[in-house]
């Protein structure tokens, strides 16, 4: 009966096709040997396809029925797409004749109707690589389309509704080195599933409902990602074989413990974030000392967990680590005493804790270039611990207490603040949102930085040599929301200087530039001016490429430099629609793209004539009132002399 179900659409078809005319071939692309028949509503491959096709492309059409006279009854395709079509229907022994198909797409069609009949679709002779993601395939139904798949290498069961994967799910299909099922329901995985894939490297099981890892054997895997699932517990079992393992995604799950990894292993990237790590250790207890084997480990994130300390001995058997991420977690101190710990690493991301104590000791971090500590609860650091760090270049401070020593304050002087001077690698400096005070004169003396970020510092008082010794490397300067009503420091001496935000202060007036200016980038947002100084704006002019001008009082005709600036130079406001000013005549404010120098001249004339007839009628008043009293007295004189 279910074979009947099988051949009846296939009688309909063939009856159908007798009775249609002959199909032309529709707007394909030929490309040599390759045929693209993509989004063109088409129910089966066209007749008069070229001899010799070798990749035929018919995703995204209205395929239903697939078979011989489907694909026009050709069998020499190397690459066969038909993602995203409607096809429920597959003829048994279809590809049995396709000796050199390669690449078979079968992804986003229906054919968990076909796996129903439960019925193989035939041996897949030279198939390589197979996609039969979103086809609502459950349990059990991949095992028709595999059963008989001798050079299979790489599947994609991706987006099926798989729950359970059966220690025979694979055995038509040894030669496997790819398996993907990520974005199913899997919760449970026989033992010995994957025990006979000699050749897997590579397994995806992301996204997924698996609770546990109790035995993890598989020696040769490569590439494991176990991320997005429900993970309690990862362990290997104890053995002195060596694993292959590169690669293990456990990230997105609900692991309290580190991972139980293989003794002998050649793990170059672990991902444990987002987790709930509240320990180093492998187990619950506290006192139990874990040994890590981690020798050939580059990557280790342990970010967004409930890690409250992390002991400096869990690094000892790190000594090729290059980065290290234990952002978004609970920790209050933070020390590397030991020469020979985290030597070789690049990157520590400790972010976003809860810091109140950091400690590196002589020699320690030689290699270290980026160093993220902001939003932490820094107040009192060492008053030279990033001179300890030769190679540090990117520094991120933002978020915390800190203050800046002088470049001749000694830490006896002064112990609760830090040296920015004679960092000799240092490019890069945030300092934004630290509650600063003030900023002051050689803050950052022989320290080469290209960006200087100290933004969200209200009422910093900055002196007017604090930038003095980066007048040849300064490019980026960033004092947005310091409530700063007027700039004293001499931008104009940073010879390099290119990108600079005043936004969201007070300024009344420009900065002055008294030589010539290499700036390209200007943001004045948000700030109080009103007039714009016009020699400021000429020495701007030269350089600059691009002006931030919204949200400011300005004047309408007392910026008419700035105006003949904005429409006569190659200068851009990308904020042009928020740039207005007030004019005289209108209670409204006007964009400064609608001004025009005629309508202050009109302006200017007409205040000039007003301000004549005002005049006019004060000479006549005043004459008038001249005119009276000599009238009045004149009167008083002749009665003076009646007899």
């Amino acid at each position: 009966m279910a074979a009947f179900q099988l051949l009846f659409p296939l009688l309909v078809s063939c009856v159908a096709a007798s009775s249609r005319p002959p199909r032309h071939l529709p707007p394909c692309q030929v490309v040599q040997m390759n045929v693209f028949c993509s989004d063109l509503s088409l129910r089966s491959a066209p007749d008069n396809l070229p001899h010799g096709v070798q990749m035929l492309d018919l995703s995204r059409n209205q395929m239903q029925n697939l078979t011989q006279e489907t694909l026009a009854y050709h069998t020499g395709f190397r690459h066969l797409n038909l993602h995203s079509n409607k096809i429920h229907f597959i003829q048994p022994g279809l590809f049995k004749d396709m000796t050199d198909l390669k690449v078979l797409d079968l992804s986003r069609n229906h054919l968990n109707v076909f796996a129903r009949s439960k019925i193989n679709i035939g041996p897949l002779t030279a198939v390589e690589s197979l996609d039969l993601s979103s086809n609502g395939l459950y349990t059990g139904m991949s095992d028709y389309f595999l059963a008989d798949s001798p050079l299979l290498a790489n599947l994609s069961l991706n987006s099926n509704s798989i729950t359970k994967i059966a220690n025979n799910t694979f055995s038509g299909s040894l030669a496997l080195t790819k398996i993907s099922l990520h974005n199913n329901v899997i919760m449970e995985i026989e033992g010995g599933a994957f025990d006979s894939l000699n050749h897997l490297t590579e397994l995806d099981l992301s996204k997924n409902s698996i609770t546990c890892i109790t035995d993890f054997n598989l020696y040769n895997l490569k590439l494991l990602n176990l991320s997005k699932n429900s993970m309690e517990s990862f362990q290997s079992t104890e053995s002195n074989d060596r694993y292959h393992l590169l690669s293990l995604d456990l990230s997105e799950n609900k692991m309290l413990y580190f991972p139980l990894l293989p003794k002998k292993n050649m793990l170059k990237y672990l991902d444990v974030s987002r987790n709930q790590l509240q320990s180093i250790n492998v187990t619950g207890n506290p006192d139990e000392n874990t040994t890590f084997h981690l020798n050939h480990l580059r990557y280790l994130d342990m970010s967004f967990n409930q890690l409250k300390s992390i002991p400096e001995s869990f690094f000892s058997g790190m000594g090729l680590l290059e980065v290290l991420n234990v952002s978004n977690n609970c920790i209050g101190s933070f020390s590397i005493t030991d020469k020979f710990h985290l030597r070789r690493v690049k990157i520590i991301d400790l972010s976003y804790n809860s810091l109140q104590s950091l400690t590196f000791g002589k020699n320690t971090l030689q290699s270290l270039e980026k160093l993220f500590l902001q939003g932490n609860d820094l107040t009192t650091l060492d008053h030279q611990i990033f001179r300890r760090l030769p190679s540090i270049k990117h520094l991120h401070l933002q978020q915390n207490d800190l203050k800046i020593c002088a470049s001749d304050q000694s830490h006896q002087d002064s112990p609760d603040c830090v040296s920015f001077t004679s960092i000799p690698n240092l490019q890069y400096l945030y300092l934004s949102d630290n509650n600063l005070r003030t900023l002051p004169a050689n803050a950052f003396a022989n320290t080469p930085l290209i960006l200087l970020d100290l933004s969200l510092n209200p009422g910093l008082d900055m002196d007017k040599d604090s930038l003095s010794g980066l007048e040849h490397s300064l490019v980026h300067l960033f004092l947005r929301k310091n409530n700063i009503s007027s700039l004293n420091t001499d931008l104009s001496s940073l010879r390099c200087l290119r990108d600079v935000d005043l936004s969201f202060n007070q300024l009344t007036i420009l900065p002055t530039w008294i030589k010539t200016s290499s700036i390209e980038s200007l943001n004045l947002q948000n700030n109080n001016l009103v007039t714009l100084d016009y020699s400021t704006m000429l020495t701007l002019e030269h350089s600059l490429k691009i002006l931030y001008m919204g949200s400011n009082p300005l004047s309408c005709c007392r910026n008419l430099g700035f105006l003949h600036m904005v429409q006569h130079s190659a200068v851009v406001v990308p904020d042009i629609e928020k740039v207005t000013c007030i004019y005289e005549e209108y209670s409204e404010l006007v964009n400064i793209g609608n001004l025009t120098p005629e309508m202050c001249h009109r302006a200017g004339i007409q205040n000039y004539v007003v301000l004549v007839v005002v005049i006019a009628l004060l000479v006549m008043i005043v004459l008038g009132l001249l005119v009276r009293c000599c009238h009045t007295r004149k009167r008083k004189h002749s009665r003076s002399f009646r007899a």
